[in-house]
């Protein structure tokens, strides 16, 4: 395998990472795999989550990607290696940045503050109905996912919290898993 499809399969994985993680995270996460998710959405000072369980699933997933891409298909390997950036990239900006598990740092401008306030909306409902901003990289404006939440709660198929839009820029920050 040539290099460059080595590239190409690595950054299509990488993306594709994306599109998975809003599709597992709101029809798993928020669907039958809300016994394990749960506890994200909810105040608490444990360090560990049982919500950190789908990175034990999902990291065995991949390390099966590296042991069957490396005997029988090197595509399945480098596969792998896009899905383990992807891991990276969440790491750091969801539990890192969003939910400061590894550091204290709250973005005041950019694209940083912009991925901080989609995902405090994602926390701003109640329970697993409704809800908004389910994937982890690529952030929608913030003013739209605040109308979103409203039209929901509206119509009745979300329970928001009475905070959001409660801070002085419209996001408050409130606890590591808010």
């Amino acid at each position: 395998m040539s290099w460059l499809e080595a590239a190409a399969i690595t950054l299509a994985a990488l993306t594709g990472m994306e599109v998975f993680a809003w599709v597992a995270h709101k029809y798993i996460m928020h669907g039958w795999g809300w016994a394990w998710h749960r506890d994200h959405h909810e105040p608490h000072d444990n360090v560990l989550e049982k919500n950190d369980l789908f990175a034990v699933v999902f990291g065995t997933i991949n390390a099966a990607m590296y042991i069957f891409g490396s005997l029988w298909w090197d595509w399945l390997w480098w596969t792998a290696v896009g899905v383990t950036l992807y891991g990276v990239i969440y790491t750091l900006v969801h539990d890192g940045l969003v939910h400061q598990r590894y550091w204290k740092w709250v973005p005041r401008k950019g694209y940083a503050k912009r991925l901080v306030q989609a995902h405090k909306l994602h926390h701003a409902t109640i329970g697993k109905e409704g809800g908004v901003s389910f994937g982890f990289v690529f952030a929608r404006d913030p003013a739209k996912l605040k109308a979103e939440l409203k039209a929901q709660k509206d119509a009745g198929l979300a329970v928001v919290r009475d905070s959001v839009g409660a801070g002085a820029d419209g996001f408050e920050v409130v606890g590591r898993n808010i």
